[in-house]
């Protein structure tokens, strides 16, 4: 099974990249984040004509996240528990059926918390702790469970190009990576760690300053496994090509591969 998470940035921008991508390398399920549109509005038709079943959680302009699966759906569900006030549409789950069991996937969009002086940043955190009481409840199920998606979160020095140039931004401040690594302290595993401990393995670069160019990249797309998930794990790979494309995401996709055989 191959499961892959992309911040698309505007899906109805970029739906040639998108399908382009899901026939090239041919994923099982899709986690799609920043789709930046209405339910009603997601291009459903050609991905469907694909083989994908699709979920959407969108909102207008901003956030929106969706599942794709070319395995049905037995239960889906929207928004992030903890917080009934918090309406941005950045979390949806899904639990789908194959022919070795069931497996539940979370597709998320974590805040990016700038400017750290204002409201974002304490929304960011506790979106965190919101979500690490989410994952601790899973866990408990000791099903295969993948959490995936742009968690807007630089776990180590290891995982940006220059560490110094973001030591005030919200998305490598202390407090972020230690919430980071207490969702890994649960029992989670970063599936590209698990693999590799390689250098510039990015997964986002900024439009600005030649940023593409320069490869000044960060990795803050990750797909975060269960144990009975973490033990199938077989592959891991990120499309850095994808971001060379006209026009493309400032994002690119991470896919892992699971042995459910």
């Amino acid at each position: 099974m191959r499961i892959a998470t992309w911040n698309v940035n505007s899906v109805r921008q970029r739906l040639d990249h998108l399908l382009t991508w899901l026939k090239e390398r041919e994923p099982d399920i899709v986690c799609l984040q920043e789709i930046k549109c209405l339910d009603e509005a997601f291009p459903r038709e050609p991905i469907e004509a694909l083989g994908y079943n699709v979920v959407t959680h969108g909102q207008k302009t901003f956030n929106g996240v969706a599942l794709l699966s070319k395995f049905r759906f037995e239960e889906t569900k929207p928004q992030l528990a903890g917080d009934a006030e918090d309406l941005h549409a950045r979390f949806i789950e899904g639990v789908v059926s194959h022919t070795s069991g069931t497996f539940r996937i979370a597709c998320l969009y974590l805040p990016n918390g700038n400017p750290v002086n204002t409201e974002k940043y304490p929304y960011k955190l506790k979106w965190m702790d919101r979500l690490i009481a989410y994952a601790r409840e899973r866990l408990k199920s000791e099903e295969p469970f993948v959490l995936a998606g742009d968690f807007n979160v630089i776990p180590t020095p290891d995982d940006v190009y220059n560490a110094d140039a973001w030591l005030t931004d919200a998305l490598f401040l202390p407090q972020t990576r230690r919430k980071f690594q207490t969702l890994l302290n649960l029992g989670l595993t970063d599936a590209l760690r698990a693999t590799s401990d390689a250098k510039q393995q990015y997964t986002f670069w900024d439009y600005q300053a030649g940023a593409w160019q320069k490869n000044n990249g960060i990795r803050i797309d990750h797909l975060l496994l269960s144990p009975p998930a973490s033990d199938r794990l077989v592959d891991i790979g990120i499309d850095k090509h994808v971001r060379g494309w006209e026009k493309a995401s400032d994002h690119v996709p991470v896919w892992a591969d699971l042995n459910f055989n």
